[in-house]
C-alpha cells in the first residue's frame, strides 16, 4: 500500500473507531470533537471555527445542539465583553472523560499487532505530517493538558 491509500484508508478507520465511540456514548462525531477540543479550556467561537474548520453557521448549530444537551454553556469572555467562550458543564466534563478514555483504548488497539518499534516509526511518522501541517490539537494525547488532572 503506497502512502496515499495509508493515510486515507488509516483515516477511515480512526474515523469509524471513534464515531463508534461517539455514538455509544450519544453524541455525534462533531459533537465529540468538541467536547474533546473544550477538554483543555473554555474557548471562543472563532478560536473554535478555525480548529474544527466549520463555518459560523454550522458551528453555531453544533453548540446549539451540544448546548440543548447539557453537555456545553456559553459564558462570557472575560476579555471581549462581546463575545462569548464555550465551555464543558460537569455533566459534558463527566461524558467526555468517559468517551476519551473509551476512545483513546479502541484507537490503541488498532496498532496491537505492531512491534514497538513499528509503533514507534507510525507515531514519528504521523506527527510529523501533523506538525508540518500544522494541524490544530483537537485531540489530547493521552496523559497530557486539563485530561490529565482528573
Amino acid at each position: 500500500m503506497g502512502v496515499v491509500g495509508a493515510l486515507v484508508q488509516g483515516a477511515f478507520l480512526v474515523n469509524a473507531v471513534y464515531a463508534e465511540s461517539a455514538r455509544e456514548h450519544g453524541l455525534t462525531s462533531q459533537q465529540g470533537v468538541l467536547l474533546c477540543v473544550l477538554m483543555a479550556r473554555p474557548r471562543g467561537m472563532s478560536e473554535l471555527g478555525a480548529m474544527l474548520g466549520l463555518a459560523k453557521s454550522s458551528l453555531t448549530g453544533l453548540v446549539d445542539r451540544t448546548e440543548r444537551n447539557g453537555l456545553v454553556r456559553r459564558e462570557p469572555d472575560p476579555h471581549d465583553q462581546r463575545a462569548v467562550r464555550v465551555a464543558l458543564t460537569p455533566e459534558g466534563r463527566a461524558l467526555i472523560d468517559d468517551f476519551y478514555a473509551e476512545t483513546c483504548r479502541r484507537v490503541e488497539r488498532l496498532a496491537a499487532g505492531l512491534s514497538r518499534a513499528e509503533r514507534d516509526a507510525l507515531s514519528g511518522a504521523l506527527g510529523r505530517i501533523v506538525v508540518d501541517n500544522e494541524v490544530p490539537v483537537v485531540f489530547m494525547e493521552p496523559g497530557e493538558g486539563a485530561f490529565s488532572e482528573h
